[in-house]
């Protein structure tokens, strides 16, 4: 990777980082917020879905406008939309406003990420360079996960939610500093004399079809995960901590995954990856309801930490390869629109279904569904390489 690639990228990531960490600061304050004035718990669960919601109408038309606009366009708009959203509850702290705010700084999370996205994957030079800038990319989120929540935490407890609203106000316009310096590409030109496509015609691509299919597989086991594991926790008994430590663990193994694999980049082959990390999974998903101790728990939710974490630098950069240039912001938009969709919809139908028939038949159905079509990911191809492009 040259050195001009290294300082973009580092740029770009902190940009995610502070535009992401908003939206996770505020998706961690508002329902705080609200459950201490005596909202239900119902009520705050509407709160939390607006964060995924948004994003699941907005990210086609977030994907064709960063591909009419490049980067630095869409960042802007989605630092304004953040901005205001999180000032709004800093005037007006009501449930509404919170629902106001959630919604758009989840859009705007949404938007910003679509952009970023596709402008990293056009500063790739080649296959090898897209897998290593797409897992140091993944290492973003993790990083705002952790910061947003702990920053405004902080902050409610030395100085009130308001406080914290108005500091998670001011973080995206760190994201605008980042970007504002980085070089516009030049916009990929449509072929000359088609038609305009529909979104929906990438989807008659086998192997995107394919990749669309298997991104959201895993994007479940992730929600399975997260949702399932305090649910069984608490049936096992264990204390809050032990059941952080168990999540915390599993999110530390995703980072850590990340942050190796750039330098495994050469070595690597996406479709291999996926496969890996999809058979590790079912095989992880049919323990895991026999594991009663939390050590155990623990040690199964590390290694699922290690497979799930591998896949997104894959799925990225399979999907740039098996897209056109010029469509790359509308490829991006469908993957946000399925993954923020199974966001909203799965702990929904986990929820249903676990109370109906165990939480363990859930992780042993979603386990045999992604090991039934692990087969699949071997036979990804890329449609279309990325053309060879000098050194900026």
């Amino acid at each position: 990777m040259n050195p001009r690639l290294r300082v973009d990228l580092a740029r770009l990531i902190a940009s995610q980082i502070s535009v992401h960490a908003c939206m996770t600061g505020f998706r961690m304050a508002a329902p705080l917020m609200a459950l201490r004035e005596g909202h239900s718990a119902w009520s705050v669960g509407i709160l939390l879905a607006l964060f995924a919601l948004a994003p699941v109408f907005l990210a086609l038309p977030a994907g064709r406008f960063a591909d009419r606009h490049g980067l630095q366009r869409p960042v802007r708009l989605a630092v304004t939309v953040a901005s205001v959203g999180a000032l709004a509850a800093v005037v007006w702290p009501t449930f509404w406003v919170l629902c106001l705010s959630a919604t758009t700084c989840g859009a705007a999370s949404g938007m910003a990420m679509i952009a970023l996205q596709r402008h990293v994957g056009r500063l790739a030079h080649d296959a090898t360079e897209l897998r290593q800038v797409f897992s140091w990319m993944a290492v973003g989120p993790s990083i705002s996960n952790f910061l947003g929540p702990v920053l405004a935490g902080f902050v409610i407890d030395h100085a009130g939610f308001r406080w914290a609203y108005l500091v998670l106000a001011l973080l995206p316009w760190l994201a605008w500093w980042w970007v504002r310096r980085t070089q516009e590409l030049p916009r990929e030109p449509a072929p000359e004399g088609g038609r305009r496509a529909s979104s929906w015609d990438l989807l008659r691509q086998p192997d995107f079809r394919r990749l669309m299919a298997l991104n959201w597989m895993l994007s479940s086991c992730w929600d399975v995960h997260t949702f399932l594991v305090p649910v069984l926790g608490h049936e096992r008994g264990l204390s809050a901590t032990a059941i952080g430590a168990i999540l915390g663990g599993f999110a530390l193994a995703a980072t850590a995954i990340r942050v190796l694999m750039p330098w495994l980049a050469s070595r690597l082959r996406e479709s291999a990856v996926i496969a890996t990390a999809m058979f590790a999974t079912a095989s992880l998903f049919a323990i895991y309801p026999f594991a009663h101790a939390a050590g155990a728990m623990a040690t199964l939710s590390v290694l699922l930490g290690f497979a799930l974490g591998s896949v997104q630098p894959m799925i990225m950069s399979m999907l740039h390869q098996m897209t056109p240039p010029h469509r790359h912001g509308e490829a991006l938009g469908l993957r946000s629109m399925a993954i923020n969709g199974s966001s909203v919809a799965m702990p929904l139908l986990f929820g249903s279904v676990g109370a109906a028939v165990g939480v363990a038949y859930v992780f042993w159905a979603v386990g045999s569904l992604v090991g039934v079509a692990s087969p699949m990911a071997w036979r990804l191809r890329p449609v279309a390489t990325p053309p060879e492009r000098s050194p900026r």
